[in-house]
C-alpha cells in the first residue's frame, strides 16, 4: 500500500540566544569612549547622564519622545485592577497608573532580526548614517 502522508520541507528553527546578556550604563560609556578617544570618560558619563533625565523628564511632564532610527518612548495607560498577593493569596485592589514604553524604530528591528553572519560582516562596513 502506497503512504498518504505528506512530505513537507524541513523547517529551519532559527537560532535561539542561549543566553541574554544584560549592558549597563558603565559598559556603554566604555564602548563610546572607546570608540571617541578625543572626549574625556567624565564627559562621556555626563551625556549620558544627561540624556538620560531628558527623555525620563518628558515622559513625566506625558510627553512622547521620538529618536529617530532608535524608537520612541511613550506612556500607556493601565486600568485600575484587581490582583492578588503572591505570598498570602489575598485579593488587592491595584491602582490606575502610567507605565514607560517603548516601540523600537525600523532601523532598530531590522538590525535585531539579521541574521549573526550578517551582523559580524557590517562590524567591518561603513557605520549606518543617520541622513539619507
Amino acid at each position: 500500500s502506497t503512504s498518504t502522508r505528506k512530505l513537507y520541507p524541513p523547517t529551519r528553527i532559527p537560532e535561539a540566544p542561549t543566553r541574554i546578556r544584560t549592558v549597563t550604563r558603565s559598559e556603554i560609556i566604555a564602548a563610546v569612549a572607546k570608540k571617541q578617544t578625543q572626549l574625556e570618560h567624565k564627559d562621556i558619563d555626563l551625556a549620558i547622564k544627561a540624556v538620560l533625565e531628558q527623555i525620563s523628564e518628558a515622559l513625566s511632564k506625558g510627553q512622547r519622545v521620538e529618536i529617530r532610527c532608535f524608537g520612541n518612548f511613550s506612556l500607556r495607560y493601565r486600568l485600575p485592577r484587581v490582583g492578588r498577593n503572591p505570598r498570602s493569596g489575598e485579593t488587592v485592589s491595584l491602582p490606575a497608573k502610567y507605565v514607560p514604553h517603548f516601540k523600537p524604530g525600523k532601523h532598530l528591528r531590522d538590525r535585531v532580526n539579521r541574521p549573526r553572519w550578517q551582523q559580524q560582516q557590517q562590524q567591518y562596513e561603513q557605520p549606518h548614517r543617520l541622513s539619507k
